[in-house]
């Protein structure tokens, strides 16, 4: 039998848009013996639920546990809403508001007319009510319309859970459809995957199986089509689709279906505008309009006349003899460019002065304006696409930063921006590092939260792993050679003997030197069999002091396999963090995470300023309560994880080289085995090694490493945004 309470809701102590509440709620009946205390008493709660109100009498289905800070809640999983059947409480229903013109006087003459069934014959029988003293027509069908539509609105709730919808996802559907909801499922359940975010094609697929739908009918090919583009363009990266490639992984989903189907239904979502078909590339919509307005974006910056300053060379001078540092003739290029054209691109590798020059803006900048920090924060924003990479152009400039999406005002919920075409920044110019991360939607949505004459400059390396969203829009940008480009080739930090740097411009170009291995403490390669590598591992971390280990960071290409990342982290966990008498541990989805293990951030959470690839420590696990509890410190901010924010933890001390970009690490160690097998390509290499400050190990096979060096044939991604800047479409 299901726990639940029976009573009334008493107040919300918070509420978010998404429908989760906490609140008190007071007890009238329970079959959960340990509730029983709080019969007439309130008792707390959580969930996910509709807007509740102090009159209805709820049923909360789900079970006691105990939080750490505010001890004993009901967690609720379901609900009902019972009508009030008792006199009084029906004349409190029906003069609590809900009914316009019905106070607390004809509330009572309805009532002692039509007595216990006064509900019922409102719904069923509403002429009945006019014989009752001064009640209206007006009166009557107001009862009788908003009855009903109360009614309903919790019983197509409950209506969905039964589909198979958590109360969650219900909620936001109907809060979408009101009382078409069940209307717009009936006709075509596919409809919730655009207009609901957060379920998917999956979910609703199933669902609408489960409900006897078949596996060729129009609406579910219409679908799938639209979710294979999707999906396709979000995993591989591509903007658009050959026709062959749907067709080919459409039969991965659906099975056989005729030809006449699959075109009906190509037909009909380009139609309905879902799919936007240019030449033979099939687009989604939404990266089809992203592309054209990044394109006309940044061609209107382009040709918009460049601004003029007399004053800038004693500026740069000033700067110079302020720091006691002399700027290459690149960089003074990059920052003529910067301060005077209206979009500017500066790219370049490891140790070629990048962020050397935004600092030198943001300088200029202030000193030419006579800005305070705090103005200058106002005028310009300095932008990453992750936290780590914003920090560190925080800590570099002495400005504030951040990521794109927390600039935006990014919604996780909604997947919207609340900065926006329709409420724009109010910022003159806008900086942003590591911007071979940024996709094509993020651009699109940067550009849109901008006015037009915002100055834009972008900085990145090219070379580095492309987005993992869809797109290549800084390679496209610099490609077309039609947007102001500034290439940085002098490498700054030669001086420092770096053969890290050298070896990053090696991998670039696509040769390898092997002299400048061990020839320096900054870069060691450890030539050993795939059964030799953990051990070499754990060697070098022992040879550090206990106080620099937690700088030590391994990077990785795969998961799987002997000395993949998972592995690697069970075996650094036991080194670096091993079980001691004291130090809680607790298992989350087969993952052993304990006290002061380094740990891995895996999506955005913008409401507490954590970002996917953020690393922290764990400080404290909580196993007091029922809903057990992570906290992670990130550098000083305090982050807890409970329930399935869980799932948004992972073992940091070994990482996807994915994952690493837009971080440096003091000391990195990178396994190349040939093992890794397709995952071995130049691109990874490099993004790997420009990770790395001070100290690099290379450890495996030297072949494997020439094997990447060499692969430069990595997945080539689809898109058109080099053509539209190109052709100026």
């Amino acid at each position: 039998m299901k726990k639940y309470i029976k009573g009334n809701f008493k107040k919300a102590i918070f509420e978010s848009e998404t429908g989760y509440i906490i609140g008190l709620f007071k007890v009238k009946q329970t079959n959960e013996e340990e509730v029983e205390i709080y019969l007439n008493k309130t008792i707390p709660f959580t969930g996910y639920l509709p807007k509740l109100n102090d009159v209805d009498t709820y049923i909360f289905y789900g079970k006691l546990v105990v939080h750490e800070r505010y001890g004993e809640q009901w967690a609720v999983e379901a609900f009902e809403v019972c009508l009030p059947e008792e006199k009084d409480s029906i004349v409190t229903f029906l003069s609590s508001g809900i009914f316009k013109g019905i106070g607390e006087a004809k509330a009572k003459k309805i009532v002692k007319v039509l007595g216990k069934d006064t509900l019922k014959i409102i719904l069923e029988h509403k002429e009945d009510l006019l014989l009752i003293p001064t009640i209206t027509q007006k009166n009557v069908d107001v009862l009788h319309e908003k009855l009903k539509e109360y009614s309903s609105s919790y019983q197509i709730i409950v209506d969905l859970n039964h589909l198979g919808f958590s109360t969650r996802d219900s909620i936001a559907i109907y809060n979408a459809f009101k009382e078409q909801t069940l209307d717009i499922i009936e006709k075509d359940i596919y409809t919730l995957v655009d207009a609901i975010p957060n379920i998917g094609f999956k979910k609703i697929d199933y669902i609408a199986l489960k409900q006897n739908m078949k596996p060729d009918d129009i609406r579910r090919v219409k679908a799938t089509v639209v979710y294979v583009v999707r999906e396709i363009c979000n995993v591989v990266g591509h903007s658009y689709l050959s026709k062959e490639l749907i067709v080919r992984n459409l039969y991965k989903v659906l099975g056989n279906i005729s030809n006449e189907i699959f075109d009906q239904a190509l037909k009909d979502v380009v139609q309905e505008e879902k799919i936007v078909i240019e030449e033979d590339r099939y687009y989604l919509k939404e990266m089809y309009e992203a592309e054209c307005h990044i394109a006309y974006r940044l061609l209107y910056l382009q040709k918009k006349e460049a601004k003029k300053d007399k004053k800038l060379d004693q500026y740069i001078q000033d700067i110079q003899k302020l720091y006691q540092i002399n700027y290459n003739v690149e960089q003074i290029e990059a920052i003529r460019n910067a301060m005077t054209q209206n979009i500017l691109v500066i790219t370049g590798g490891p140790g070629t002065g990048k962020t050397t020059i935004i600092n030198a803006i943001c300088d200029i900048y202030k000193l030419k304006n006579k800005l305070s920090q705090e103005k200058f924060s106002e005028e310009v924003a300095l932008l990453a696409p992750t936290g780590r990479a914003a920090k560190r152009m925080a800590y570099s400039s002495k400005c504030s930063a951040s990521t794109i999406h927390r600039f935006l005002r990014w919604n996780k919920d909604t997947n919207t921006f609340q900065i926006n075409e329709k409420n724009k920044s109010k910022v003159k110019m806008v900086i942003v590092d590591e911007a071979s991360m940024i996709d094509t939607y993020l651009m699109d949505h940067l550009l849109k939260g901008l006015f037009y004459d915002t100055k834009i400059i972008l900085v990145g390396d090219n070379d580095q792993l492309p987005s993992v969203g869809p797109g290549q829009v800084l390679k496209d940008i610099i490609e077309s050679k039609k947007i102001n480009t500034i290439q940085l080739n002098i490498l700054y930090r030669q001086k420092e003997n770096s053969n890290i740097i050298t070896l990053a411009h090696d991998i670039k170009n696509g040769t390898l030197n092997t002299s400048i291995f061990n020839e320096q403490e900054d870069l060691t390669f450890i030539s050993c069999s795939s059964d030799e590598v953990k051990g070499y591992i754990k060697e070098i971390i022992e040879s550090y002091k206990k106080t620099d280990r937690k700088n030590i960071q391994v990077l990785c290409p795969m998961y799987k396999t002997m000395n993949g990342i998972d592995e690697l982290n069970d075996l650094l966990q036991d080194l670096l963090n091993q079980k001691e008498s004291g130090k809680e541990e607790i298992k989350v989805n087969h993952m052993l995470f304990r006290e002061k293990d380094k740990v891995l951030q895996l999506t955005n959470m913008p409401d507490e300023n954590i970002f996917n690839g953020d690393i922290g420590q764990i400080s404290k696990i909580n196993k007091q309560s029922k809903k057990h509890e992570i906290v992670v410190d990130f550098d000083g901010h305090l982050v807890k994880y409970s329930g399935n924010n869980l799932n948004n933890l992972t073992l940091g001390y070994t990482i996807s080289v994915h994952k690493s970009q837009g971080s440096e690490f003091d000391y990195l160690i990178l396994p190349i085995v040939k093992n890794y097998h397709k995952m071995l390509y130049r691109k990874l290499i490099y993004t790997a090694v420009t990770r790395c400050k001070k100290n690099l190990y290379l450890i495996g096979s030297l072949e494997a490493l020439k094997m990447a060096i060499a692969n430069n044939n990595t997945d080539i991604r689809k898109t058109t945004l080099k053509k539209r800047i190109e052709k100026k479409v």
